[in-house]
Parts: C-alpha cells; structure tokens; sequence
C-alpha cells in the first residue's frame, strides 16, 4: 500500500463485507453523510444492473467505493494523486474536487483489494464519464447522478428517467447534455466529460431523444 494512506487506514481492518466496511471506514473520518449516499448509488447501480442484464455484484461494488476518497481533504488532492503518480490534468488541477474519482479507483484497489477492471474503471470516471464507455461506467456514472448527495431533486431527473427507458446510454447524454447546456456556468469542462459528450452524440443518443 502506497505512503500515501497510511494516515487513513491506522488502525482499519477489513471484514470482507464490503458495504460495512466502506461505511466504518467513512465513518471513522467524519464522513457518514457520504457513506449514505455511497450506500444508495450501490443500491441504484445494482438496480440498473438487474434492468440490463449485468452484474449486481459488481455494480454495487462499484456505488460501494466510488466516492472512498471523500476522507482525502480536497486541498489535499492534488498533491496526493501526484505523489500516487496519477496524471493531473490542468482542469483537476484549477478544481480538485474532479479528482477525487481516480483517487478513489486506487484507494479501492490497494485498501479495499478490488482488482476487477470493470469495477475500477467504473469508479475511475464515475463523475466525468468517458469516452467509449463500458456498460459498468455507464451504470454508475447514471447510479450517482440519480442518487445526487445534494437536497432536494436533480433539475434533470426526469430527462435521465426517459433515456432510461431506452438505454443507459441515452440515460447517461440526458445528463451529460444537461451539463453541455450550462457549461459555460461550470468551474472547469472536464476533457473527459468532452470526450464522452461527442462520443455518445455520434452514437446517436442525441437524435434518438430529440
């Protein structure tokens, strides 16, 4: 385990249920809010699993561990994906907040000894998406989105819920074009989010829910 998390894993002890100890290993930093928010987009991704036939136990891992790195202060991001030898791109950097989803996929790796690629690809661009994505990172990037830690209901809940009814990809641009829409109202335009943006355009998810 990287130098790194030492500081966050004094004295933690997995059990081997991965919901518990995600949520004792929030808890312990002061983190119970995001421990119930981790615990409901696991319950949603494994829903939206179960409705296109693939892995719940995967997807629920996946919402488990998405946001683990919750317990990293956010002026201490930067400095820690560097020295776990991530790349920062300069959009991280100008806002930190986006990073935490790839500290999370190593913190799921080397803490929580996740080694399924799906799954940590999943949590790696559960806040940006990706371009090309696999049916796992549209499964939590639509779960989070759906399950949003923040009051009251997402302005594009009811966009999402129609691109459901036709594929989570379409569920995904719904969200993805909501964002598109205002971005010139965001902090940063993440390249990922780009990238993903145009790829589903091309896809035809922008057509289909004209």
């Amino acid at each position: 385990m990287h130098d790194v998390f030492r500081p966050f894993v004094d004295g933690f002890v997995r059990t081997g249920n991965l919901e518990e100890d995600m949520r004792r290993f929030l808890e312990r930093h002061g983190r119970s809010e995001t421990a119930e928010h981790c615990r409901r987009v696991a319950l949603e991704a494994e829903a939206l699993a179960l409705r296109w036939g693939h892995d719940p136990v995967l997807a629920k891992a996946a919402g488990y561990l998405h946001d683990i790195s919750d317990v990293i202060p956010n002026h201490g991001r930067i400095e820690a994906a560097r020295r776990l030898g991530l790349e920062v791109l300069p959009e991280e950097e100008a806002f930190p907040m986006i990073v935490h989803q790839k500290l999370s996929k190593v913190m799921a790796r080397e803490i929580f000894g996740v080694e399924e690629e799906a799954v940590l690809s999943a949590i790696e661009c559960h806040t940006t998406l990706k371009a090309n994505a696999a049916p796992l990172d549209l499964m939590l990037f639509v779960a989070d989105k759906v399950s949003w830690d923040q009051p009251g209901t997402p302005p594009y809940l009811n966009e999402v819920k129609k691109g459901l009814d036709i594929s989570l990809r379409h569920a995904a641009f719904a969200y993805l074009h909501y964002l598109w829409e205002r971005r010139d109202t965001l902090k940063v335009v993440h390249p990922w989010l780009i990238e993903a943006y145009h790829d589903l355009v091309k896809g035809g998810a922008a057509h289909d829910l004209a």
